[in-house]
């Protein structure tokens, strides 16, 4: 975008550039990833627009907003988020289609509430145990992700056993290390769409699908895992998982794959031309409870 258009839009107070349109105008004009330590230390770019950085809880949930979207079961109701207590003032949560911030992460019986909606701060920079053991949600979206701060995702979803869906059309993973136990468990889940996932830092991946026995395929061939040293139980106990696509996985810095695959029961093929097992010091039980004849095939070309 020229400078001459962006100083027009630019004699806006802060109060008028809330909307979608000038925050895309924004980070075209910055040409950078859309994150708060892009503009703190950019003075410059600070008085262009206007904005007063000090102003900090109203600017990092513009520019660097997380936004999420839960609808919780009628029947059951509960905790819907962890919140470390040394946290909650960075999380703001509403109900419905409500302007009145609440102040807790607990359902009450008597509430019917239709949708949940969370926006985070730029401050929180883990997500470990954030949904881990929700008995009350039907689905989650995540709406919007403009960060890449996030560094540990492990037990985020974990011991959801009543979510059908998770939907991640915006998930930013650019920074994450951990991603183990982190949909351990979510037994009700059916489909899970990883593409935007980015896995280049992620270094445990411990098992991330273990006990997600209604998932029917699994799409991995994006991933990353050049740096990856722990791959035990990953799929473990993943009994309906017929089809899955690990053909990219690059297995060189792995160490664990102990029952990796164990008791997957319903997988007959297997794409693992780039799995390399020299450096493996425990691959016990890698296919044990996998169908006879890829146990067989599988333990024949990898040498097992």
């Amino acid at each position: 975008m020229k400078s001459r258009n962006i100083k027009k839009y630019c004699k806006s107070s802060f109060e008028k550039i809330k909307s979608d349109f000038f925050l895309q105008k924004i980070f075209a004009y910055m040409k950078k990833n859309r994150s708060l330590d892009i503009m703190k230390p950019n003075k410059k770019l600070q008085k262009r627009l206007k904005l007063n950085i000090n102003d900090y809880k109203e600017y990092s949930q513009l520019f660097t907003r997380i936004e999420i979207e839960l609808k919780p079961l009628d029947k059951k109701y509960d905790v819907f988020i962890n919140i470390p207590d040394e946290e909650k003032e960075y999380y703001h949560i509403y109900f419905d289609n409500s302007k009145e911030e609440i102040k807790r992460n607990k359902l009450n019986k008597k509430e019917k509430i239709k949708l949940i909606k969370i926006i985070i701060d730029y401050q929180v920079k883990s997500f470990k145990n954030l949904f881990s053991h929700l008995k009350c949600i039907d689905w989650i979206t995540f709406k919007k992700f403009y960060r890449n701060n996030i560094t540990d995702m492990s037990y985020m979803f974990a011991y959801c056993s009543k979510i059908n869906e998770i939907n991640l059309p915006s998930f930013n993973t650019d920074s994450v290390t951990n991603m183990s136990y982190m949909f351990y468990k979510c037994s009700s889940l059916k489909a899970l769409n990883l593409s935007k996932f980015n896995t280049n830092n992620v270094t445990d991946m411990g098992c991330m699908f273990d006990y997600c026995s209604s998932l029917k395929e699994l799409n991995l061939s994006n991933f990353n895992t050049n740096n990856v040293t722990d791959m035990s139980f990953m799929f473990d106990y993943c009994s309906s998982l017929e089809k899955i696509n690990i053909s990219n996985f690059n297995t060189n810095n792995v160490t664990i794959m102990r029952q990796m695959f164990h008791k997957c029961s319903s997988l007959k093929k297997l794409n693992y031309s780039n799995f390399h097992t020299n450096g493996i010091t425990d691959i016990n039980d890698i296919f044990r409870g996998c169908p006879s004849e890829l146990k067989k095939k599988m333990k024949k070309e990898l040498k097992l």
